[in-house]
């Protein structure tokens, strides 16, 4: 059996360029004792990778060059030497980026195919759900009433915070994207109260605009010009959660911070960022309120589905310019 995997060849600067990746095959490994094989099914592209594809210190060990990638993928167990799970189980696991993975079964959590498509076990489910309810209810430290801003609000976090928030109890959501259509979505599918293209002015002004009596919370996925935004409409005691800053992640100079910083000191404001790592103690709960509102369509969701292997990186590439509306999938 031969496998196809992405090694990362260099580490880039500024933008990934596709010279700094291969596609190569290798052999697929058999499964020793306690281990499984698992053919992957859907693969998941972050914003995150791309930290990890330098090598500066930071939160978790970068990628290797000349070694496969890892990130979150599901699939299915075709061959099994550990106790509790058997072939056609279908669990997921952090070896993604590859069409076969052979890894220890304590690494491995099984999933209910019947409960929910496989993909969403990556996102509404996954790691984007929780990163969602984690940094909203927890680091934000939500309470009914507040008035909540989330930027990259169409992608698979952002989408999930404002609608959490609505289900919980905000008095206003507001969001931000990139284009009129994913504005439209924000409004009319997943119920925010406003959201405004960024591309259309600054965005100090049309947040203004869509929170005239301001804002309680700031859930971060862009940083830069969002973030200073933020903190000139933070209400007194307000609470900013910095999950990512994708606006910054592939610049080659340190993006300068934002100049309105000594407002948190007039509004008594908090700003925190969160790794949702810290946070696994939350998933039980997560999945206990979170998924009756999946099964419902209370809580809706979209994927951006790319087919085949062969444009992973594409598809990661996509996730950094933007191009995805929800969780960013790719299928095998």
């Amino acid at each position: 059996m031969i496998n196809r995997e992405w090694h990362l060849l260099s580490r880039p600067v500024g933008w990934p360029k596709p010279e700094d990746f291969a596609l190569v095959e290798a052999e697929v490994r058999q499964p020793r004792e306690g281990q499984v094989l698992v053919r992957n099914k859907y693969l998941s592209v972050d914003p995150y990778m791309r930290g990890r594809m330098s090598a500066a210190k930071s939160y978790v060990a970068p990628f290797e060059l000349g070694k496969t990638m890892q990130g979150g993928a599901v699939g299915e167990v075709v061959a099994s030497e550990a106790e509790g799970i058997a072939v056609g189980d279908h669990v997921l696991h952090f070896l993604g980026w590859r069409e076969y993975a052979t890894l220890d079964a304590k690494n491995a959590v099984k999933v209910d195919a019947d409960a929910a498509p496989l993909s969403a076990y990556l996102g509404v489910l996954g790691m984007t759900g929780l990163t969602a309810y984690a940094g909203l209810l927890r680091t934000a430290a939500f309470k009914e009433g507040d008035a909540v801003f989330v930027s990259g609000a169409a992608g698979a976090v952002g989408s999930q915070v404002g609608q959490i928030a609505k289900l919980k109890g905000a008095s206003r959501v507001i969001g931000s994207a990139g284009s009129d259509e994913k504005v439209r979505l924000l409004v009319e599918e997943y119920g925010f109260d406003a959201a405004f293209n960024y591309k259309n002015g600054p965005v100090a002004e049309q947040l203004r605009a869509a929170a005239p009596d301001g804002v309680d919370v700031y859930f971060d996925n862009v940083g830069g010009d969002h973030l200073e935004a933020a903190v000139g409409s933070l209400n007194h005691g307000g609470r900013i959660a910095v999950c990512g800053m994708i606006s910054v992640y592939n610049n080659t100079e340190p993006a300068p911070g934002p100049k309105n910083l000594a407002r948190l000191i007039q509004t008594r404001g908090r700003i925190e960022g969160f790794l949702v790592g810290d946070h696994y103690d939350l998933q039980p709960q997560f999945v206990r309120e979170v998924g009756p509102w999946v099964a419902s369509g209370a809580l809706k969701y979209r994927e951006t589905v790319v087919e085949g292997i062969e444009n992973n990186l594409e598809a990661f590439l996509g996730v950094l310019r933007g191009d995805n509306t929800g969780k960013m999938i790719v299928k095998l």
